[in-house]
């Protein structure tokens, strides 16, 4: 970024936190941002003794026989099923896979588990299996183990899905959020919203002036080609639930650094631009399912931009920020209007079930 960034005066704000005590799960538990932080930070870490030696990560890192390999699992709970670009099953391994592939491993192998609401018709079933087979052979990964289990009616959703993965950490490749420095470039691999837009206007049966179809797409092939540039990048995540606002400020709060993030910058595509204005949405807390954000040394920045961009799945990269000392932890957008306005994380989620 050509011009010089002194930071907001933030010891001049204030925000009221919202009270979020509550004896039920809700909706916006789910949803990825502070509701979700909250529950996993106040129930499961203490049940499980603590967060793990590499911190909390979509995917963990794990030594194993002289290797290093990345573990992950997710669950998918998406409705509909089918929708504009994708489905369940192109989710169940696209999500996974990508969650390796910000760990900078090549993906290899996938586990799936399948929950069957009982009336649901064999050929829909069918149709999920077919998605999630083809989008296995396209990432280049094997499913090898798996289960399958059937609930009542009226019990679940007609299908959920959780896959778990195992990738394989190159040497010296190691992205992970406390590696971030003041100075590094922010870049996200394309237009962003694209997902959660298909998947509102699907649910909603809603006409937009142009079609919306998922980003749902593997991203390991993309993550190689920036790595092979260099192994050098400090941190990639795939903005999935909460958006890019989200994985932003997650990575802010593990760096303990800021980030400046120039609004006109961010790629937002004009259907999805016109859709949020009608919905009341803000473009960066909208869920991705085929993008990443990297956090990559300013001297490295514009050969793997480059790579990125010569590639299929980051034709649209784009510089949209950068790390800074200034107001660590803490997201701000600079606006077109020459403004200054805090990204913060979400509370839940905007568009639930969307994934």
């Amino acid at each position: 970024m050509s011009d010089t960034y002194t930071g907001p005066d933030v010891l001049s704000w204030s925000c009221p936190a919202p009270l979020r005590d509550r004896p039920r799960v809700v909706m916006g538990h789910g949803g990825g941002g502070a509701m979700s932080a909250e529950l996993v930070e106040q129930v499961f870490l203490p049940a499980l003794g603590g967060p793990p030696p590499g911190g909390l990560t979509d995917s963990a890192t794990v030594e194993l026989g002289g290797a290093r390999l990345a573990f992950s699992t997710d669950s998918f709970v998406v409705r509909p099923l089918f929708f504009p670009g994708g489905s369940i099953g192109d989710l169940a391994v696209n999500g996974t896979v990508n969650d390796l592939a910000m760990s900078g491993a090549r993906p290899a192998f996938l586990s799936c588990g399948v929950i069957l609401e009982e009336g649901v018709e064999i050929a829909t079933v069918g149709r999920v299996a077919e998605a999630l087979g083809a989008a296995a052979r396209a990432a280049g990964v094997r499913v090898v183990t798996g289960d399958t289990k059937v609930v009542e009616s009226g019990h679940g959703d007609g299908v959920y899905i959780n896959t778990a993965g195992i990738g394989l950490v190159p040497p010296g490749v190691d992205p992970r959020p406390e590696r971030v420095v003041p100075g590094d470039v922010v870049i996200v691999s394309g237009a962003i919203g694209l997902h959660g837009v298909a998947i509102l206007s699907e649910r909603e049966n809603l006409e937009f002036e142009a079609e919306i179809e998922s980003d749902c797409a593997a991203l390991g092939g993309l993550v190689e080609a920036m790595l092979a540039v260099t192994p050098d990048v400090h941190v990639m995540r795939d903005p999935t639930r909460g958006g890019l606002a989200a994985s932003l400020n997650e990575i802010a709060a593990a760096s303990g650094t800021g980030v400046v993030v120039r609004e006109r910058a961010v790629p937002v595509p004009p259907p999805v631009a016109s859709a949020c204005a009608i919905l009341g949405l803000d473009p960066m807390y909208v869920a991705n399912e085929g993008k990443l954000v990297a956090f990559v040394p300013r001297d490295r920045a514009e050969a793997v931009l480059a790579a990125m961009r010569a590639h299929p799945l980051g034709a649209e990269a784009a510089v949209i920020g950068e790390a800074v000392a200034e107001h660590p932890g803490m997201v701000v957008a600079r606006t077109g209007l020459g403004g200054t306005r805090v990204v913060d994380m979400p509370l839940g989620e905007q568009l639930p079930r969307i994934c």
